[in-house]
């Protein structure tokens, strides 16, 4: 067992019951107290410190604290001129103070770079305050995110949700909707209409209703605001909390009102005035009762679903009340997502939520369109006194009520952690039959932590009933772990043999909190009554959903949709994309690339890959290929089926807009046949704020790495390196996986070994996990601060994160430095392709669409429709560096990305070829997992790739039946850094 494994085993067995014992008793008592109304149970949200690894606590825990130690709302407000010389304490260069947009004394970031400011604050008392601020996001070509603020008092963040206070951007999508050839609704272009705002400060991970409330003393304080993203700012005030009545009360007070003689208001929901995110978006639904009809194309004629899921994303609507009284809401709702799972949304009128029964309005799971009253538990519809005129109508979405079951997840994780580690710890990760245990003693606490996460999975269960309304998945799945747990206890000494129930217990367990933080809801119409009017009938009748049914059904026999109908006078695209991003292509190919060149193009959506290889045995096929994974093309070339695209007299210009490295894949017998379009990267991703607080350098080497590895293992956090990502480890050691004539593998090289044994040493020396459900919840807790992940993590975290905005960055990958002194970094990352297939009788028109699609022009305006369209999880992740430089990154990580795109290389892909992954992991497990020398698990695999690879060889014609070489691959060398980036790095 690893000295650092012992250490930490002995350390939990010491501490473990204690920590675990004082942080879950506050969170989950054995009575679960009830949600406030902001969905908050202060007990339930309580976090430890000592099991948070992070530099704030929750607000959460914070503002209990400050309760009980008696802290009162604040009676005053305090008012800061954002441009008052005499309140500013200083200011970066990246700030500067004049008069913008209509406001004369106004203070503004004028960068993306990081910019900050610190105010005096002169507070006459102690009290809780709101804080308020008029603010206006700039706007311009490329500036799409909101504001992201880290606020600080006095020197010191109060709470970890200070450090990523969110100002949002409006949005509004541009009218009327065209529609192509096909008679298809095509998604409109989001605007950015932002102008002055008003906003109080909220949690930008929409786990708190209310606005965030902050206690300050009686005396001078220093606020530090530091932000990165273009926004103008007036002024900041300082108010006491709005304390929110309930329905009761504010119905009391509403004045008498006449019968309203005005007829029902129908507002059309894909209509809003303004959203705060651009990737809320429109919907087509097939159902007779919504409008406008759908028959048989796609027609936006509903919003949200999947669009409309995200923390604190908000729409707006414009209501024109013909009289002044009383009314009531109702809507057209889908609610069907996540089965059986309840969302909720924060209503507001007029900007402000009425009462505090809409802070957190549940909408329950249903199969079909409802019609959805607001009303009380009672079935009595909420009533809304509105003046005649002009009013909004706001619906955020809110994960407020299940934020005490998240942060009893997490708390609960950690046990289950602790478990798991000493499991292995005692088992040495060997699954012994034959080996009997004495649990009791050798691990004396570890029944009485699995019989507290017994507990915990079942109040965990209840309390997710309790808020969701029903039964669902989630609660379910914690009771059904739960009894797991107790079955086990019942033979604790045949515990250690079920390790792996408590490793799925913990991943199962852990994809539960992005479940609960997902809100989806679609709507259809919205409807204001006057209380005194019955409503319209809001869902279609039994006959109407079964004439739908059956029309809809002959709909899709419309050769719109069937990849068969092709015109010989079209260029025929097919892309393994989703809807969006082929519907967007076909437009910009109408608009940009037929008028140019007089070349009509139809692109088709292609569901499966697969449908490739069946059309072609059907003599069907298009003339290009778009979105293929990296390793089709090779397939398909050593079977002849598509062109080389070196025979292009122009080729080697084209060639030279990308790295030497992604080509690798897509040779074959002294040809290429494909172009890249997208390319995903490899970076280290670290947590500023805890390596900070750790005072710990970035590393620079992988010997940089493991001097790291015990301070971070001594606070019971670790590196992260996915045990399948094998490449890097044998590029940076100088060895290919191949031969240069592509005959066999080279594996079994000196430097093959080495590469081999630092990639096992990672998990048997240096004790970093084998097994880690989501690195990016481990990051984003900070038991994993740091690691190595792609293109998807990045844009995981700038979308789903906002809590952690601005405390994490990106860095090249840790090198191997080389006799000559020199540092490599070389690694692969994935890309997708685009093909064009030798059987087109149009190759010259597919070339020069392929050209024209892989420009750095058009791959900048497509990647910058797409973002707009559907927000930054749409991040189009070009392999065109040009175009790459020209999309929202920030410039920061933009030259990270950059530095390591140099040492970009790929693995070629050969007959046979697939064989080296498969069983370069089965050497691993053997080497890891059941112990094998590292040499001999090695040779063994070099044995099997071999011969895997002379069977395709002599299948394909490279060697005859005799062993004989005919003919050989002659792969290209890439040893050097692609130097065509410098020129991108700013």
């Amino acid at each position: 067992m690893p000295v650092l494994t012992k250490w930490k085993t002995c350390k939990r067995l010491l501490s473990t019951s204690l920590i675990v014992a004082l942080a879950l008793t506050s969170a989950l008592p054995g009575a679960l107290p009830k949600a406030d109304a902001a969905g908050e149970t202060p007990a339930a949200a309580s976090t430890s410190a000592s099991l948070m690894k992070d530099t704030e606590p929750y607000y959460a825990d914070v503002w209990k604290g400050w309760l009980e130690k008696g802290a009162k709302p604040a009676t005053g407000t305090i008012e800061l001129a954002a441009a008052n010389k005499a309140v500013i304490q200083a200011m970066s260069d990246h700030i500067t103070l004049g008069s913008y947009e209509g406001k004369p004394n106004t203070l503004q970031w004028t960068g993306t770079g990081n910019g900050w400011v610190e105010y005096k604050l002169d507070v006459p008392a102690d009290g809780l305050y709101e804080m308020e601020v008029s603010y206006r996001p700039i706007t311009g070509k490329s500036l799409r995110r909101p504001a992201v603020w880290n606020m600080s008092l006095d020197g010191k963040s109060p709470f970890r949700e200070a450090s990523s206070i969110t100002l949002y951007r409006q949005w509004k999508d541009v009218r009327p909707i065209k529609k192509d050839d096909r008679g298809d609704d095509i998604r409109p272009r989001s605007e950015d209409i932002s102008g002055w705002m008003v906003t109080s400060l909220r949690d930008s991970g929409g786990a708190y209703a209310e606005p965030l409330q902050w206690f300050l003393t009686k005396g001078t304080h220093v606020l530090r605001i530091e932000g990165y993203e273009p926004v103008a700012l007036e002024s900041i005030k300082l108010t006491p909390p709005k304390k929110l009545k309930t329905y009761a009360e504010v119905k009391a007070a509403y004045p008498g009102a006449k019968p309203i003689a005005a007829d029902v208001l129908t507002i059309q929901a894909e209509e809003p005035a303004v959203k705060n995110d651009s990737s809320i978006q429109m919907a087509s639904d097939t159902d007779m009762r919504t409008f406008p009809l759908a028959t048989g194309n796609i027609t936006f004629n509903s919003i949200g679903g999947k669009r409309w899921w995200n923390q604190n994303q908000e729409l707006t609507w414009t209501l024109n009340v013909p009289e002044s009284g009383h009314y009531k809401l109702a809507m057209r709702t889908l609610q069907n997502t996540i089965s059986q799972k309840a969302s909720y949304r924060t209503i507001r009128i007029d900007g402000k939520v009425p009462f505090q029964e809409f802070l957190t309005y549940r909408f329950p799971y249903s199969t079909g369109w409802e019609g959805t009253i607001l009303q009380q538990e009672d079935g009595t519809p909420y009533e809304l006194y509105l003046e005649k005129g002009t009013h909004t109508l706001s619906m955020a979405v809110t994960h407020a009520p299940y934020k005490p079951i998240i942060l009893g997840i997490e708390k609960l994780l950690d046990l289950l952690y602790t478990v798991d580690q000493d499991l292995r710890s005692l088992t040495g990760g060997t699954d012994d039959k034959n080996r009997t245990w004495r649990v009791e003693k050798e691990l004396p606490d570890l029944t009485p932590r699995m019989k507290e996460a017994a507990k915990q999975l079942t109040q965990l269960a209840g309390l997710t009933e309790q808020v969701n309304g029903r039964q669902d998945n989630i609660s379910q799945g914690f009771a059904s772990s739960a009894l797991d747990l107790e079955k086990l206890l019942q033979k604790v000494d045949d515990i250690p043999y079920h390790l792996s129930t408590i490793t799925s217990m913990e991943e199962k367990v852990a994809k539960f909190i992005d479940v609960l933080m997902q809100q989806p809801l679609q709507l259809d119409e919205i409807y204001l009554a006057p209380a005194n009017k019955e409503l319209p009938k809001m869902t279609a009748s039994w006959p109407a959903k079964i004439k739908g049914a059956v029309v809809n059904f002959f709909y899709t026999f419309r050769t719109k949709d069937r990849l068969t109908e092709m015109k010989d006078t079209e260029l025929n695209v097919w892309v393994h994309r989703g809807r969006d991003y082929v519907t967007q292509l076909q437009e910009l190919a109408d608009e940009l690339f037929t008028p140019e060149t007089g070349i009509k193009v139809r692109v088709n959506l292609l569901p499966n890959t697969q449908l490739l290889v069946m059309a072609n045995a059907a003599g069907i096929q298009p003339d290009i290929a778009l979105g293929l994974s990296q390793d089709l093309p090779v397939d398909y070339a050593i079977r002849n089926s598509i062109h080389d695209l070196s025979q292009f007299p122009d080729f080697n210009e084209i060639y030279k807009r990308y790295s030497p490295g992604s080509w690798l894949p897509f040779y074959y017998n002294k040809g290429y046949y494909a172009m890249p379009e997208t390319q995903s990267f490899q970076v280290l991703f670290y947590r500023k704020d805890i390596l900070d607080r750790l005072n710990m350098k970035l590393p620079n080497t992988w010997e940089d790495v493991y001097a790291l590895l015990p301070d971070l293992q001594q606070n019971d956090m670790n590196f992260f390196v996915n045990p399948k990502e094998f490449m890097m480890f044998f590029f940076q050691n100088r060895n290919d996986f191949f031969s240069k004539d592509g005959m066999k593998t080279v594996l079994d090289t000196p430097e093959g070994f080495q590469a081999f044994r630092q990639w096992t040493d990672m998990f048997n020396i240096y004790a970093m996990e084998r097994e880690v459900p989501s690195f990016y919840q481990h990051f984003r807790k900070g038991t994993m601060p740091i690691g190595i992940s792609d293109y998807n993590m990045y844009i995981q975290l700038s979308a789903a994160a906002p809590e952690i905005s601005g405390r994490w960055g990106i860095a090249p990958l840790p090198g191997t430095k080389q006799p000559d002194g020199n540092i490599t970094r070389w690694a692969g990352g994935g890309q997708t392709t685009g093909v064009i297939f030798k059987a087109s009788n149009k190759k010259d028109q597919a070339w020069q669409f392929m050209k024209w699609w892989n420009s750095a022009e058009v791959q900048e305006r497509y990647g910058a429709d797409l973002e707009s369209f559907n927000g930054i999880s749409f991040r189009w992740n070009t392999s065109n560096i040009e175009a790459f430089t020209k999309l929202p990154w920030k410039r920061e990580d933009a030259n990270v990305i950059l530095d390591q795109w140099r040492w970009y290389k790929d693995m070629p892909n050969l007959p046979g070829g697939y064989f080296l992954t498969r069983e370069i992991t089965n050497a691993w497990n053997r080497t890891v997992v059941d112990g094998m020398n590292y040499r001999n698990s090695l040779e063994l695999a070099v044995m099997e790739i071999d011969r895997e690879l002379k069977r395709k060889q002599q299948e394909f014609g490279f060697v005859d039946v005799d062993g004989n070489v005919k003919k050989t691959l002659d792969l290209p060398v890439v040893d050097k850094p692609w130097e065509g980036v410098r020129t991108y790095v700013k």
